[in-house]
This record gives C-alpha cells, sequence and structure tokens, in this order.
C-alpha cells in the first residue's frame, strides 16, 4: 500500500478509466479542468463511454472536481491530459504545459508527479520539470520528483483494460519506481516493467505506435498496389495469413489518439537529434493520405455507373476512428468524406456512436444517429461498427438505388450475395 494522496490530473479517455481502477484501491481525486465534464461525472454518465455507469457508480472511492485548489494536500500527481499535433504535425505540449502549471501550483515537497501523456524522450524531465518548478518554486529530482508511466488503453477494448496490462514505470530515483509499484501495481495485480529510466519509457510508448503504424502503412500500399492489378487485398491477406509467421495487419483508415499522432513525436524527437525519419514519416505520408485514395477509387467506380453517376448522394457508415467507440478524435473518415465531396458528390454521414453536437464542433459534420430513409447512388461503410457488420443484402439494397454501388473499405460484407444489379467495390 502507499501513503501517497493521489490525484488524477484530466478524465478523459485515459484519465477517467485509470482512476476509476485506482479508487477501487485507494482515494482518488479526478481533476478536469471543464466543469460540464465534472457535472456529468457527478451524475454518473460517461459520454465517451470508457467506463461504464455501473462502475462509475461503483467508484464511491473517487472524487471528482474542477477546483484546481482540490487538488492542495495531494501528493501523487498522475497527469493524462492530451497531447495532440498542431495543423503542421508538430508536437503540441500546450495542454501539457497548462497541467504542470496547475499541479505545480498544488506541489509540495517529497511530492511525486507521473506522466502518462505520449511524449517524445526528454519531455518529461527538460520540458515537464522545469514547468512544475516555475510554478511550485521547487526544484525537481531534490524538492519533488518525476515519474512516467505510459498510457497502453486501447479505446473500446474490454480485454485489455488498464488492469489487465502490463505497466511500465518509471522514475527519478528507486524510491519513486517503489512509490509507482505500490500504486500502479495495486492496480494490475503486479504486472509491471520497470523501464530504465524515463526517457526509455518514454521512447517505448512512442515506439509501439509507431511499429503499428507502419505496419498498417505496409497494408495499406499493398491494397493500392492490389487494386491496380485487380485483386482484392482481403482475398490476398486471408491466403497469407495461412502462414504461420504472417502478420495479420488490416488496411484502413489510421486515427484515433495514439497511431495517428505519437509517430509525429518520435520524427519530431529524431529531427532534433539531426535524423531524417525516412520509414516514420513515409508510413504516416501513407496512412494519411488513405482516405483521399479511397474516396477516388469510390468516385471512378460510381463513375462508371450508368444511373449512379458521377455526381451520387452517397451514405457513408461511420465516423468515429474506430469500431463500437465514440470516439471522434483524430478521425480519417473525415478525408474520405471530404475526398467524396470534392468528386462533387453530396455525403451523408450515419453513425449511431458519435455524438453529432461533437462531429459539428470537430469536424463540421453532423452525423445522423438513425438510418434514414431515402435510397443513395453508394453506400460506404467505413467503419466496422458491429450494427454494420450485420447487414443483410436487403438491408444494403433498401438504402441503395437501382445500379447502386456498395463501397466495401473494412471487407466487412465480403460474404454477402447481393442483387446483380448492384455493384460492389472494396480495397
Amino acid at each position: 500500500m502507499t501513503n501517497d494522496r493521489i490525484a488524477v490530473i484530466g478524465l478523459g479517455y485515459v484519465g477517467l478509466p485509470l482512476a476509476v481502477a485506482l479508487a477501487r484501491h485507494f482515494a482518488v481525486l479526478g481533476y478536469d479542468i471543464d466543469p460540464r465534464r465534472v457535472a456529468e461525472l457527478k451524475r454518473g454518465a460517461d459520454r465517451t463511454g470508457a467506463v461504464e455507469p455501473s462502475a462509475l457508480a461503483a467508484a464511491t472511492r473517487l472524487t471528482v472536481s474542477e477546483r484546481a485548489q482540490d487538488l492542495a494536500g495531494h501528493s501523487l500527481f498522475i497527469v493524462t491530459v492530451p497531447t495532440p499535433v498542431d495543423d503542421a504535425a508538430r508536437p503540441d505540449l500546450g495542454a501539457l504545459r497548462a497541467a504542470c502549471a496547475t499541479v505545480g501550483r498544488a506541489l509540495s515537497r517529497d511530492g511525486v508527479v507521473v506522466f502518462e501523456s505520449t511524449v517524445y524522450p526528454g519531455v518529461t524531465e527538460g520540458v515537464c520539470g522545469p514547468a512544475l518548478a516555475a510554478a511550485s518554486g521547487l526544484e525537481p529530482g531534490r524538492d519533488f520528483f518525476l515519474g512516467y508511466s505510459p498510457e497502453r488503453i486501447n479505446p473500446g477494448d474490454r480485454e485489455h483494460g488498464v488492469e489487465r496490462l502490463t505497466k511500465v514505470i518509471a522514475g527519478q530515483t528507486p524510491a519513486v519506481v517503489e512509490r509507482l509499484a505500490a500504486v500502479y501495481g495495486a492496480v494490475t495485480g503486479g504486472q509491471l516493467f520497470v523501464a530504465r529510466d524515463i526517457r526509455t519509457a518514454e521512447a517505448a510508448k512512442v515506439i509501439e505506435n509507431a511499429q503499428r503504424d507502419i505496419n498498417v502503412a505496409f497494408i495499406n500500399e499493398i491494397a493500392m498496389i492490389l487494386g491496380r492489378l485487380g485483386l482484392s487485398v482481403f482475398d490476398v491477406l486471408e491466403t497469407a495469413r495461412t502462414k504461420w509467421n504472417f502478420l495479420p495487419f488490416q488496411p484502413g483508415l489510421v486515427g484515433g489518439h495514439c497511431i495517428g499522432v505519437d509517430p509525429y513525436y518520435l520524427a519530431h524527437a529524431a529531427l532534433e537529434a539531426g535524423h531524417n525519419p525516412q520509414i516514420v514519416l513515409s508510413g504516416r505520408r501513407i496512412n494519411d493520405g488513405m482516405g483521399g485514395y479511397i474516396a477516388d477509387e469510390i468516385a471512378r467506380a460510381l463513375a462508371k455507373r450508368t444511373k449512379a453517376g458521377p455526381l451520387a448522394a452517397i451514405l457513408v457508415l461511420g465516423l468515429t476512428f474506430k469500431e463500437n467507440i465514440r470516439d471522434l478524435r483524430n478521425s480519417r473518415v473525415v478525408d474520405l468524406v471530404r475526398g467524396l465531396i470534392r468528386h462533387g458528390h453530396r455525403v451523408t454521414v450515419h453513425d449511431p456512436y458519435a455524438d453529432p453536437a461533437e462531429a459539428h464542433a470537430l469536424y463540421n459534420i453532423e452525423p445522423l444517429t438513425t438510418l434514414p430513409e431515402q435510397r443513395f447512388g453508394a453506400v460506404v461503410g467505413a467503419v466496422a461498427h458491429d450494427v454494420y457488420r450485420n447487414f443483410a443484402a436487403a438491408d444494403l439494397a433498401r438504402l441503395l438505388t437501382a445500379d447502386g454501388l456498395v463501397a466495401d473499405v473494412k471487407g466487412i460484407w465480403r460474404g454477402l450475395v447481393l442483387p446483380p444489379e448492384l455493384a460492389r467495390w472494396q480495397l
């Protein structure tokens, strides 16, 4: 056990599940700057869907607050604020710096501040440490201490929640590591890995997601090549996966707050160190361009249809960045939608998970949450929500005009026998 009073800073997709898990073992303060977010959590509602209402109700040792003064008296601060990129794909540490200023004003001697936010190597000690020192008047490594424990939560994945993961921890001193082990070990049942140092843990986080990004980029490029050869990448992958050591990556739109962002943090660190990261950035270029490529291919397929025509109305199914979740952050479906609009098509978006107000604020798109009655020249399966996976051929036919096109980005309808008047396009 620990004598630390614990505060989690940021109650989003990462911070809230962590705070709830910690509250099963300790008294925890969850702090967020958004009063509306705090109010909804006090009502027992989580609009992100990251925590079930029953789990939130059971977290009786969790207190939530938007009042920075409530952080006073705590000795262990876990920072989980977002670290996105800006419009030029450069690391945006604004939220992290703001969190350091807030925590610093509440920091006392012998306090520990551990960061879970994705950063490039050197940020915890080179950026956060000085920011905390400036706000607190204390010296890092002497009066207070730093730690890093990269988050590994996979949104929508109930199997690999925070309590079922191996948690990487790193601290400035062995004593800090011991304090972090007591806290995180209670949550994970002792499944911990102590990294050599903080910079090693920071680097491990960014390469985990950069590796996945590069592997998906390879498959996306293969999909483009096979498309030119008149082959389906899904058919080829199904065949290749019969080899025991073939890696089962899938093509598609690579978004989200981690895989679509973290490689840019690694690339930034590489450039700062004088190295041109060719593979990392090449993978990003391929994945960032995938939405436009798919839009071009669908537009080309539609142009061949005698009735759908080049200016068809199109229904895009799915807007969140992955299946069966509400998370809209960095969704690359937006690139597909904008690409279709550039081709002159009239696009309607449907997603039962997406919050229409949030989608409008982020992307100026207001998705329908119920399927429309009208018929479309094309239906595009962009996100593999279960509700779409369960479509029968008749469900698709009801949404399409005669001579319409089924565009199956995710390969979810490969097994359906479509009416002969409908066309099919897939990667």
